[in-house]
Order: C-alpha cells, then structure tokens, then sequence
C-alpha cells in the first residue's frame, strides 16, 4: 500500500508545482484567516480520488471536513493536509508538504509527508521503520545524531513562548523549517526538538506522528503528558513537544500558558 500512497502524493505533488511554477496561485482567505490556493484544492481533489481508488475507509482532510456526528465511529479512516504550509507556498521557500495518515483506533499508523518541491519523501509504517527518499535514494531514519540541543522555528508560526523554552534550557542553536517538514528533520536528526506552542490541526501532526514514532522519536501532549489522540470532537491539537530519543522530556523546563 505503501508504494500506492507515495505515488497519490507525488501526483498531487506535480499538480502543485504546476501551479507553484504558474503564479497563478489563485489565494482567497478562509473563516479562520488562514490563506487558501487553487493548489490546495487542486491536491485535496488529488488525493481523494487517489485514496477512494485503494480503499474503502473515509477521508477526513483539511479542505473536506466531516462533523463529528458523523466521523465519531470511524474506527479507520484517512486523515491529509492536501497542502501544510500555505504561507510558505505562497512566499515560494519550497518548504510545503503534503501529509497523508492511515488512523486506526485513534492512533496514526502509517504516514507520508512529502516535499514536492525539494522531493523529499518521508514514510513510515507500524513496525518497519522510518525512511527518506531524497533523489532517488532510500535512507532508513535517523541518518545522524544531533548532539547538540537545535529546535525547530516556524517561520509563520513563532510564537514569545519558543524563546522562553529556548532560554529556559539554554538552548542556543535553531533551525527555521517551514510546516511539517520539522517532523522529517526531526525524523532524520537535523534537529533534536519540535515545541509547539500554538495552533495546530489534527491533519497537521498525524503523519509526521508515526514517522518520529517509527524513527525513536516521541511527541508528547502537554496537556495529557501522553502521545495525542485523534478523532476527537474538535480536532484541534494540544501544544505539544516532539524530541528525538536524546532528550530527557523530564528534564525539560516548560513555560506557563
């Protein structure tokens, strides 16, 4: 299956830079102020058709959203961000993915980010592993050990709270990584440390889950201090932190919210 859902992203993955390279991006706002594009829609169509032809489970994705009352007894079902990263679509940094997760009883089980516009393609599978396919390679997660304590920074999404975890830890060393390609980086040992101080979608963190979990990494709920849970009424997520295995999340100093 695996093979299959590589191949549905990197389709979806061509459209978009399509677009991406057309400058024709078509940007309208939604509700919620965040920025939507002819390439979001583009993907989401993409992908759904994708799934719809491999699988019979539902689909719950960021531009196709399902009412509780409807998805509440879904006990598989796919879970996508047709394009994370938005912003950084629209400023041409090349660091938007798409993220496609398979959840089976409130928990992710295999997962995709990939990254059309450096072709980067980040998987993992209960059980098998974490992998990166960079120019036409397969390297199995992590490549290297990051020493030295580096977070991850939004370049969108900063919010006071990082530079007091930062600072809190002494943590002198960072890398600026657009949407859920901090998970990759993470994944691969660029980085040792995701906070996430602010918003964030269940779409958002679903695939880039499994893919840590799968490398030795763990992402922790700050509210629950468990791994998050999915399918939940509102699915927006707790602030959460993601390390690689390194850290001690005990040792950790955390600001107040």
């Amino acid at each position: 299956m695996m093979e299959d859902i590589i191949k549905i992203a990197q389709d979806a993955g061509f459209a978009i830079l399509d677009i991406y390279d057309s400058n024709n991006l078509d940007v309208t706002i939604k509700e919620d102020k965040s920025p939507l594009t002819k390439a979001d829609l583009t993907s989401n169509e993409i992908i759904i058709k994708g799934l719809r032809e491999i699988s019979d489970y539902p689909i719950l994705t960021e531009e196709s959203y399902v009412d509780y009352d409807e998805r509440k007894n879904w006990d598989n079902f796919w879970i996508v961000d047709p394009l994370d990263g938005t912003k950084d679509f629209i400023a041409k940094n090349g660091e938007f993915t798409i993220n496609i997760a398979l959840l089976k009883d409130f928990k992710p089980v295999l997962g995709i980010i990939y990254v059309p516009a450096i072709d980067e393609i980040y998987y993992a599978e209960s059980g098998k592993g974490t992998f990166l396919i960079k120019n036409g390679e397969r390297f199995k997660l992590p490549i290297q050990k990051c020493d030295e304590y580096t977070i991850a920074r939004s370049r969108f999404h900063d919010v006071p709270e990082i530079y007091q975890f930062a600072k809190m830890n002494s943590i002198f060393k960072s890398e600026t990584i657009g949407s859920a390609l901090k998970f990759g980086r993470l994944a691969k040992g660029d980085i040792n440390m995701y906070p996430r101080f602010n918003g964030s979608k269940e779409w958002d963190i679903a695939a880039g889950h499994i893919i840590l979990k799968e490398a030795g990494c763990k992402i922790v709920d700050l509210v629950t201090l468990k791994e998050p849970v999915y399918n939940k009424p509102d699915i927006k997520n707790n602030f959460f932190i993601a390390y690689s295995k390194e850290i001690d999340f005990n040792k950790l100093h955390l600001p107040r919210f």
